[in-house]
C-alpha cells in the first residue's frame, strides 16, 4: 500500500476543523452536534498520525496551541470518560433498551480512544504540553486513573472470539469496551511520559500532584514489575503492540518495547530531575519500592536505553544513603476542576440522562442509521486508512501478514478464512454499516 494514496488535510481545512473543536455537555454526547465533534477529532487524529510519519506535524501543533484547543480536548476526553463510567452502565441495565444497532454507542466509546490517541501524537511537542495550562492537572489525574487500573490488572485483557459466543449485542459491546479501556490506558502511559519530559517547565502544582499526591514513581515501579502488556500463554511470550497481541520469537524476547521505554523514560524524568528530587519524599516505603528497580536494569536493557546507566548510579547511591526530607514550600496549590465540575453538575441525573439518550440518541431510525453510516464512510477514508497502515497489512486476529480483505466493508484484513470467521462476531456491526454506506456511495 503506497502512502502516496493519501495526503494530510489542506491547511485551510485543518484550520477549520481545529477552530470548530468544542467540548460537549454530558447530556448531548452521542447527539447530532457531538457526532460532528467526533468526526472532527477522527479527521484530526488521522491527519496527526500521517503528518507525524512525514515529519510535517508543525502546522497542526501550531493551530492547536494558538486556538487554545488542548484544554478543550482534555475536557472532552474527561466528559466521555465520565459518560462511560456513569451513563453506559445504566444504559446496559435498562430493560426497554434494545437498540437496532449498537454501533452509535460503540462510536462514543471509541471517542475517548481517538482523543487520547490524538493527544499522544501531539504531546511530544513541548509547546503543546505547556498550552494545556491549568487543565494539565486534569490530564495528570486522568492518566493516574488509567495507570492505576492498568497496574492493578491481574492478567492482561485479551478478547478471544470464544469470549463473544452467545452474548447479546450489548454484552458484546461491554466486552469490547473492556478491551478498549486497556488500549486507552496504554495511550495514557505515553501521554504521561511526554508530560514528565517537561517537569522543569510545569507548574509547581503539577509536579506536586505527580510526586506526592499520586506518587507516580511508585506506580511506575508497579508497571515495571507486572508489565501488563506482556504475558505468557501456552509457553509462548506474547506482547501487546500496535493494537494487537503478538507472539514474540525467542531471539526478540529481551528487546524493549515502546511501552517498556515509556515507563523507564518517565521514571528517569521523575527521579533524576533536580527539582523532582527536591520535592519527592524518599521515605522508607518509597525507597523500598524504588530499590526493586535494579533487578530489572540488566546490561541488555541498558544497552538499548543507555540513559538508564544514570538511573542505575542513582539507585546505587539511594541504597546507601538517607536523602534529606523534601523541602516544604508555602504555595497555594491549584487543583483540577473538570472532573468535579462535570460530576457535580450532573450528580443524581445519571438515570435521567441515560433515558433521554435512549429516546433521542441511541434509538435511531433506519434512515438515520444510513445517514450516520454515510458520514462514517466519509470520515474514515479508505485511502487515508491505508496510508496509515503498515506496508504489509496484518491479520486483525493473529497479527500475521494478511492477504485477504473483508469483501463487504473492505476495512479489515485476515491471513486465513479461519481468522475471518473467528472475528466476525466482533466485526459484523461495523461491517454491516460500512458495507451499506459503501454501496450507497458507489451507487451515486
Amino acid at each position: 500500500m503506497a502512502a502516496a494514496a493519501a495526503a494530510p488535510l489542506l491547511p485551510a481545512e485543518l484550520e477549520a476543523l481545529v477552530r470548530a473543536l468544542q467540548a460537549t455537555e454530558l447530556r448531548d454526547i452521542g447527539g447530532q452536534g457531538w457526532v460532528l465533534q467526533h468526526e472532527y477529532v477522527e479527521k484530526l487524529n488521522m491527519h496527526a498520525i500521517l503528518s507525524a510519519s512525514m515529519g510535517q506535524e508543525q502546522l497542526l501543533t501550531e493551530l492547536l496551541v494558538t486556538n487554545a484547543k488542548i484544554p478543550v480536548l482534555i475536557e472532552e476526553l474527561i466528559s466521555v470518560e465520565i459518560w462511560k463510567h456513569k451513563i453506559f452502565p445504566v444504559l446496559c441495565q435498562l430493560e426497554d433498551f434494545k437498540p437496532r444497532s449498537t454501533f452509535p454507542i460503540y462510536m462514543v466509546l471509541r471517542h475517548e480512544a481517538s482523543i487520547i490517541n490524538l493527544l499522544e501524537t501531539v504531546f511530544f511537542h513541548k509547546e503543546v504540553c505547556l498550552s494545556a495550562e491549568d487543565s494539565i492537572l486534569d490530564l495528570i489525574d486522568y492518566c493516574h486513573r488509567k495507570l492505576t487500573v492498568l497496574a492493578d490488572q491481574s492478567t492482561p485483557v485479551e478478547l478471544h472470539p470464544e469470549d463473544l459466543a452467545g452474548l447479546s449485542s450489548m454484552q458484546e459491546l461491554q466486552k469490547q469496551a473492556e478491551m478498549m479501556e486497556f488500549e486507552i490506558s496504554l495511550k495514557a502511559l505515553s501521554v504521561l511520559r511526554f508530560i514528565t519530559d517537561q517537569v522543569e517547565s510545569l507548574p509547581l502544582s503539577a509536579l506536586t500532584r505527580m510526586l506526592n499526591t499520586y506518587n507516580l514513581p511508585c506506580l511506575l515501579v508497579q508497571l515495571v514489575e507486572h508489565c501488563p502488556w506482556s504475558c505468557w500463554e501456552a509457553g509462548k511470550l506474547k506482547k501487546f503492540e500496535n493494537g494487537t497481541w503478538h507472539v514474540v520469537p525467542p531471539e526478540d524476547q529481551v528487546k524493549m518495547t515502546k511501552l517498556d521505554g515509556q515507563v523507564w523514560l518517565a521514571l528517569l524524568n521523575l527521579l533524576l530531575s533536580p527539582e523532582c528530587q527536591r520535592k519527592y519524599h524518599f521515605d522508607g516505603f518509597n525507597k523500598s519500592q524504588l530499590l526493586k528497580l535494579p533487578a530489572f536494569l540488566t546490561d541488555v536493557l541498558i544497552d538499548q536505553l543507555p540513559n538508564l546507566m544514570e538511573m542505575q548510579r542513582f539507585l546505587s547511591h539511594l541504597a546507601v544513603t538517607e536523602p534529606a526530607p523534601p523541602k516544604k514550600d508555602l504555595i497555594l496549590e491549584q487543583v483540577p476542576v473538570i472532573w468535579n465540575h462535570i460530576i457535580m453538575k450532573n450528580r443524581g441525573k445519571w438515570q435521567a440522562i441515560a433515558k433521554h439518550q435512549v429516546k433521542c440518541v441511541f434509538s435511531p431510525t433506519e434512515e438515520e442509521l444510513k445517514l450516520r453510516a454515510d458520514r462514517w464512510t466519509q470520515t474514515y477514508s479508505l485511502d487515508m486508512m491505508e496510508a496509515l497502515a503498515p506496508d504489509k497489512p496484518c491479520c486483525r486476529v493473529c497479527g500475521a501478514e494478511a492477504a485477504k480483505r473483508c469483501s463487504r466493508c473492505r476495512n479489515e484484513w485476515y491471513c486465513t478464512r479461519v481468522c475471518q470467521v473467528q472475528h466476525w462476531q466482533k466485526h459484523k456491526a461495523a461491517c454491516n454499516l460500512m458495507a451499506g454506506a459503501l454501496k450507497s456511495v458507489d451507487g451515486q
